[in-house]
């Protein structure tokens, strides 16, 4: 399912005196926050916060806020979830959120079968590792372009070509 706002972070604290918060990003790279404009506090898009102003710092993103101009109220967003809205973002084409392969089935790209339900993705560094759940059974699948035939979340239907050994009941 295709959501309007997603998640992308957390507040993890504060910086500085004057309102000023530390954000954990939940993507890529920090780099990808300082995109933005406006955030939300909640995944229905309510309470917009407008960002004055934004950059990386370390493993995590430095951000003032409009309105936010102390330290206490900047410490009554720790603990927070950042959301963004999908209409303020456009992904490169063969890039995908993690919110929208989460439920897509996954089916074998020549004869059809299917495998299961993403359930998870991790993120590994070399290269994304789908989880797919099919009843009690969980695999994992990297997610590269020799697996991968066709990703459609909007349809949620992903096609692959696994790996020999994958989905194979090996005793």
């Amino acid at each position: 399912m295709i959501k309007k706002y997603l998640e992308t972070g957390k507040i993890v604290g504060t910086h500085g005196i004057k309102g000023m918060v530390r954000v954990q990003p939940w993507s890529d790279s920090g780099e990808f926050l300082t995109n933005f404009k406006r955030f939300f506090l909640s995944p229905n898009g309510e309470n917009e916060l407008k960002t004055l102003k934004i950059q990386p710092h370390g493993g995590v993103v430095l951000v003032a806020f409009k309105g936010i101009d102390t330290v206490e109220q900047a410490e009554s967003l720790r603990g927070k979830t950042l959301y963004i809205s999908r209409e303020d973002i456009k992904l490169p084409e063969g890039r995908y959120f993690i919110d929208d392969l989460i439920g897509c089935s996954v089916f074998d790209a020549d004869s059809g079968e299917k495998y299961g339900e993403i359930s998870d993705v991790s993120v590994t560094g070399a290269n994304d590792v789908w989880h797919i759940k099919s009843g009690e059974k969980e695999y994992l699948l990297p997610a590269i372009d020799e697996v991968i035939v066709s990703v459609d979340p909007e349809n949620e239907r992903l096609e692959i070509r696994p790996m020999k050994g994958i989905f194979d009941d090996e005793d």
